[in-house]
């Protein structure tokens, strides 16, 4: 974690003799890890930040707008232009994070608070010219999250040789409200999805200033986790980003259909009429009145006013059909992809849950959701006696949440293009910070398993960021994924010194599957009968309570 005074250089110089506070500056800027970087030019105006301490220095820039502040009647508008600034504008602390609820606990911010004035960015840079540029898209279901969560730091990454960028975005109500007025008013009969068109605006903003900070503009690699990694796919799939980045890496989440409603089943109109009875809900007719209310009241009425399912719509401009149509068609970005997901995405929750599933309750719930096709369930899940159950449970759990949309979005991805594809599976549990409960009880790394966004840590290199017992593997682990991802967004190819050898995901060659745990290994794929099986129309048009996250 960073320690910064405010203006070292000019506390130092107040001790003594010039000699005395030069020793002092040294002394403290030791001890601080941070002093002050030489300004740089953005399009917008001069902006200064620090640089870390340490080898190789970080030149770090926090808090920099990338489109104009989306409030009052930019409110649910498209992002528009920063406001030139004149003088140098101080880039050291992070930006407010967007609205949003108490809503994960594993969430935590180092920005000063939330509000609609959100739109910011943050860099982290080596020196150098033409680096490869990593660009950070934060996960949370579409309704939490921030670039200034500390497992997300990107300074580790960047001292492997490239630029790295994460970003704010539009959440919930005010990224993802659909309106008949909006539609009428946005010039390309669409409304919603603000949050993902903010990501757009963050992408061309790289495209214009990344130069300055030693990024190449044209190699540009997108990442995400959760609703990061649904992004990263949305953004391969909208017309809108062609030739704004080069590679992709989705970490778990993805928009395609699984047997129960996803982002991808809204389409324009049911999504306007929520946003009819949302404003009713609130006592407003207008759209005008709508954007007149304070940002607290609209916040609070989207958390507890109903499931208002404020999220991603088919809309007919960012989205202008379905995901799944645009990769059949062959018409996505056509740039190599590393993804995969983690073997425990939700399990935890099947073998702590308040009702631990037993053989005879889990073959219930399958007869229930699958019908006619819950004895071919079954034969894939099965459940022999109560400790299979419990873990054929959360296998259907961690399918229907995040595996089997990612399985598709590789699958098509390979299917209808000739860009590379590299597929991960991440396997080391996590272990978990002391004190954590799970419906009363303390689980082990081994009950958690490697859990749904646990992996984060261990990309960004920034495993302290947890108060967790990690252990020399864990580092390990660590120090190889980031060589991997760094090496995809250089090349294209997670290949290099020092890892061990990934091949591209083949048919030919058995699909082969990295595994990321203690040791890391390549073994064929074992698990495609389930999601063929999930994949089977019959199957897709069935019903689940598992969110995206």
């Amino acid at each position: 974690m960073e320690h910064r005074m405010e203006n070292p250089q000019r506390s130092c110089f107040h001790s003594g003799s010039q000699s005395i506070g030069l020793w002092l500056c040294i002394l403290i800027f030791a001890l601080v890890g941070s002093a002050s970087a030489e300004p740089i030019r953005i399009d917008s105006g001069l902006i200064e930040g620090t640089t870390s301490g340490g080898k190789p220095a970080i030149r770090i820039f926090k808090g920099i707008p990338y489109s104009a502040a989306p409030v009052g009647n930019l409110r649910w508008r498209e992002p528009q232009p920063v406001v030139p600034w004149t003088g140098v504008r101080s880039a050291t602390t992070f930006g407010p994070h967007a609205m949003q609820g108490r809503l994960f606990s594993d969430i935590e911010f180092r920005d000063a608070g939330q509000g609609e004035d959100c739109l910011y960015l943050n860099v982290w840079a080596p020196a150098g010219k033409k680096l490869a540029v990593m660009i950070w898209i934060h996960g949370g279901g579409f309704q939490a999250g921030s670039g200034s969560e500390p497992r997300q730091d990107g300074e580790q990454l960047a001292k492997l040789g490239v630029v790295v960028v994460n970003i704010n975005y539009r959440l919930g109500v005010f990224g993802f409200l659909a309106h008949p007025e909006l539609t009428q008013e946005s010039g390309h009969n669409a409304s919603g999805n603000y949050g993902l068109l903010d990501q757009v605006a963050a992408l061309r903003w790289v495209q214009r200033n990344i130069a300055a900070f030693g990024g190449d503009p044209r190699n540009v690699t997108i990442f995400g986790e959760s609703a990061g990694s649904f992004s990263v796919c949305g953004l391969m799939a909208t017309p809108l980003t062609r030739g704004l980045f080069q590679r992709a890496i989705g970490e778990s989440g993805a928009f395609f259909q699984t047997p129960h409603k996803t982002p991808e089943d809204d389409s324009l109109h049911p999504s306007e009429q929520r946003g009819v009875k949302f404003a009713t809900a609130l006592g407003v007719k207008t759209l005008a009145e709508l954007r007149a209310l304070p940002a607290d009241t609209v916040l609070q009425g989207a958390l507890t006013g109903g499931d208002w399912s404020f999220r991603p719509t088919i809309d007919g401009y960012f989205f202008p059909k379905a995901v799944s149509a645009v990769f059949a068609a062959g018409e996505q970005g056509h740039v190599p992809l590393l993804a995969g997901w983690n073997s425990d995405e939700v399990r935890v929750y099947q073998t702590f849950g308040s009702r631990r599933p037993t053989r005879e309750s889990f073959v219930a719930q399958v007869h229930e959701q699958f019908g006619s096709a819950a004895e071919a369930a079954l034969a894939l899940y099965p459940a022999s006696n109560d400790d299979e159950a419990v873990r054929s449970a959360g296998d259907l759990a961690d399918d229907l949440f995040i595996v089997y949309s990612t399985w598709k979005w590789i699958e098509m991805h390979r299917a209808t293009g000739a860009s590379p594809v590299y597929r991960y599976l991440f396997e080391e549990p996590v272990p978990p910070v002391p004190g954590t409960i799970v419906n009363g009880a303390t689980p082990t790394a081994r009950d958690i398993g490697a859990r749904h966004a646990g992996e984060i840590e261990y990309v960004f290199g920034q495993l302290d960021s947890a108060n967790a017992p990690w252990q020399p593997v864990d580092r390990k682990i660590s120090e190889t994924m980031m060589k991997y991802w760094t090496n995809f967004a250089r090349t294209g190819n997670p290949n290099g010194p020092s890892v061990p050898k990934w091949p591209r995901y083949k048919a030919s060659a058995g699909n082969p599957v990295l595994h990321l745990g203690a040791k890391i290994h390549v073994e064929p794929e074992t698990q495609r009968a389930r999601w063929e099986f999930l994949d089977t129309p019959a199957v897709k048009t069935l019903k689940s309570a598992s969110p995206a996250g």
